[in-house]
């Protein structure tokens, strides 16, 4: 098997928040998962399990093998519908409180990768979440596994991972075959990535901020990439600066860092944008949702505005038809971790899709979440999605004010469903009942943003009917 020196990857965009940096203290980590327009999503949650013989896992995408620990944690997963190229789980929070989601595809600059390439049968993407997050009992743990892992077994890609648990939240980049650096996410900030290598000035003295590869200094200095003395700016030591970062990159985190902090006057075309920014106010889930289904509203950039249509395809968006899902992964405080661990999924095209929260302390998912393949169904709720986006696509300028009203209403009902599963959950000690009762909170959610969607469907098909081009009219009795 031979591995290109550039793998085709996908492309999302990223989004970390520290716990004093949200509205209720919570941590947050969340991602779009872009690559395939029609390429349907599942969500499943894997249970505690014990074997005898450590399993062998072997990747479909690349070859990695790996023999995993005995024992594995309950967590919660977005597989792909197919195994065929891989499992790609992607996200998911574990019954130790410890979110991850990888990956936000990234790339290196051609002189890095000439001093250490990428390995053929390295880890990749398809295989983070799996190897990793039913290991690990904390987000620094994780960042540690993982770390091991690609300095051992080396990687076929540069990508950033995201971690959190109730304290911490962290971000790893992998900027080589072997070599990567994590930083922790300061409490009172948040960061926005969009496909680069985003982590700028290292500081190895400070371990409870810094992780690193093993002797990524040496490496750096050896091969005159890096001056010892000068700051290790791991952005500009291992990533790019090119025409294509700024279409397709740069803007996404300006508009991110536009809507969180409005105070601060930058550009979308500037190389230097901060990888860490203080938000204006106390973020909430609805915040960071907006970032995720955002396209410039507002600016001349948005490809549905009112820019020339030179302005309004000048920049990649952050929402765009090749969304399969979207997630935010948020970890509540002053909760039992059964409770804490939100998994908010919105499957399909994130502007047009919702957000519907699943507890990490269920034990089970609504069947149309287990199915859907490449071909149109009724029974996936992947496709459900997707067919009401679809259908305002269609006559946007008409039908975007009904999709916006039903997004409001899901997303109210999303809040009351969580308030009214917390106070169930809230007094019951037997750990049986409170699975079930979080297990029925995450179906009731999901079902009332179902229903909300459907209706909107229905309208949109009848108020459709007479916006047919073959429509020709004379005389009003015709």
């Amino acid at each position: 098997m031979s591995t290109p020196l550039y793998r085709q990857l996908t492309a999302c965009t990223s989004v970390l928040v520290g716990k004093k940096a949200t509205a209720d203290g919570s941590t947050m980590i969340a991602r779009n998962e872009d690559s395939q327009a029609a390429w349907p999503k599942h969500l499943t949650i894997h249970p505690h399990q014990t074997v005898q013989q450590a399993p062998h896992f072997v990747s479909k995408d690349t070859g990695f093998t790996i023999d995993l620990p005995l024992e594995s944690a309950k967590y919660t997963a977005t597989p792909e519908w197919t195994d065929e190229f891989g499992l790609f789980e992607e996200d998911g929070i574990n019954e130790y409180g410890v979110a991850m989601s990888g990956t936000e595809s990234a790339y290196s600059n051609s002189r890095i990768l000439g001093f250490d390439p990428y390995i053929d049968n390295g880890i990749a993407e398809e295989a983070m979440i799996t190897v990793v997050l039913p290991y690990v009992k904390t987000a620094r743990e994780g960042v540690q596994r993982l770390g091991d892992i690609v300095s051992q077994y080396g990687t076929t890609e540069s990508n950033g991972i995201l971690f959190s648990d109730v304290d911490e939240v962290w971000y790893l980049e992998i900027g080589s075959g072997r070599h990567w650096v994590a930083q922790r996410i300061p409490d009172d900030s948040y960061a926005v990535v969009a496909n680069q290598l985003a982590i700028q000035v290292v500081d190895f003295n400070q371990p409870d901020h810094f992780m690193s590869s093993e002797g990524i200094q040496d490496f750096a200095a050896n091969n005159h990439l890096w001056q010892p003395g000068t700051p290790f700016n791991f952005r500009d030591i291992f990533g790019t600066k090119d025409q294509s970062d700024l279409i397709y990159n740069t803007p996404r985190v300006w508009y991110g860092q536009h809507l969180l902090t409005p105070s601060v006057e930058q550009t979308p075309q500037d190389f230097n944008l901060p990888f860490l920014r203080q938000a204006d106010a106390p973020i909430q889930v609805e915040d960071v949702a907006k970032i995720l289904g955002s396209h410039y509203e507002g600016t001349v950039y948005d490809p549905i505005g009112h820019g020339t249509p030179q302005e309004k395809h000048a920049f990649r968006p952050v929402s765009l038809a090749k969304t399969q899902e979207s997630h935010i992964l948020q970890i509540r405080p002053n909760l039992p971790v059964d409770v804490s661990g939100l998994h908010w999924l919105a499957m399909g095209v994130t502007a047009q899709s919702v957000y519907v929260p699943f507890y990490a302390g269920a034990d089970d998912v609504p069947v149309n979440y287990q199915k859907g393949t490449k071909d149109y169904s009724t029974d996936s709720i992947y496709w459900t999605y997707k067919l009401a986006g679809i259908l305002v696509d269609a006559h946007y300028a008409k039908f975007a004010k009904d999709l916006e009203q039903t997004q409001k209403q899901i997303n109210s009902l999303m809040v009351q469903t969580i308030v009214k599963t917390d106070q169930a959950v809230a007094n019951v000690t037997d750990a049986t009942q409170r699975t079930a009762i979080l297990t029925k909170g995450s179906a009731q959610a999901a079902a009332l943003a179902q229903h909300e969607m459907e209706r909107l469907t229905a309208k949109l098909i009848t108020d459709s009917a007479g916006l047919s081009p073959l429509n020709f009219t004379t005389d009003i009795n015709l």
